[in-house]
């Protein structure tokens, strides 16, 4: 109980000092309202809401930026797996741009690149232009154009 509770008879008369009255005492007095609790609560349900919004649309932006950065590890696995299994007459250096190409059943990497072969025979149909990194997977540069 409060100073002020303790001031009140059992009427509901208070007897206390009239700047700690908890209602008004003459017509001087600041209007005392009663709460509207059902507007409060839906108030602050609004705005429970409106920023659980924001911040569900904030992690969906974050979920699908990580997911697309998922999509491109995938996507170098795949072209690295090719590479690795292509037939490949020198050792890839680290930083370094090669070409990727398929001929039949196989993949072949070079260092020519598509526009480099002119009227000469071509080792087969270009692939990708790629660059080995330093974890010794694959950075694809280009792509061919399906």
């Amino acid at each position: 109980m409060t100073q002020n509770e303790n001031m009140l008879n059992e009427d509901g008369s208070y007897t206390g000092p009239a700047s700690l009255s908890p209602i008004p005492l003459n017509l001087g007095s600041p209007m005392i309202k009663p709460e509207d609790k059902g507007k409060i609560r839906a108030n602050a349900v609004e705005a429970m809401h409106h920023y659980a919004s924001q911040e569900m649309a904030l992690l969906k932006k974050q979920a699908d930026l990580i997911m697309e950065q998922v999509r491109e590890i995938e996507g170098r696995l795949k072209i690295s797996e090719k590479i690795y299994e292509s037939d490949m007459r020198f050792t890839p250096v680290i930083g370094q741009t090669y070409h990727l190409y398929e001929k039949e059943d196989h993949f072949k990497l070079s260092i020519i690149a598509p526009e480099e072969w002119g009227n000469s025979k071509t080792i087969g149909t270009y692939l990708a232009t790629v660059k080995l990194l330093g974890d010794h997977s694959w950075d694809v540069i280009n792509k061919a154009k399906k």
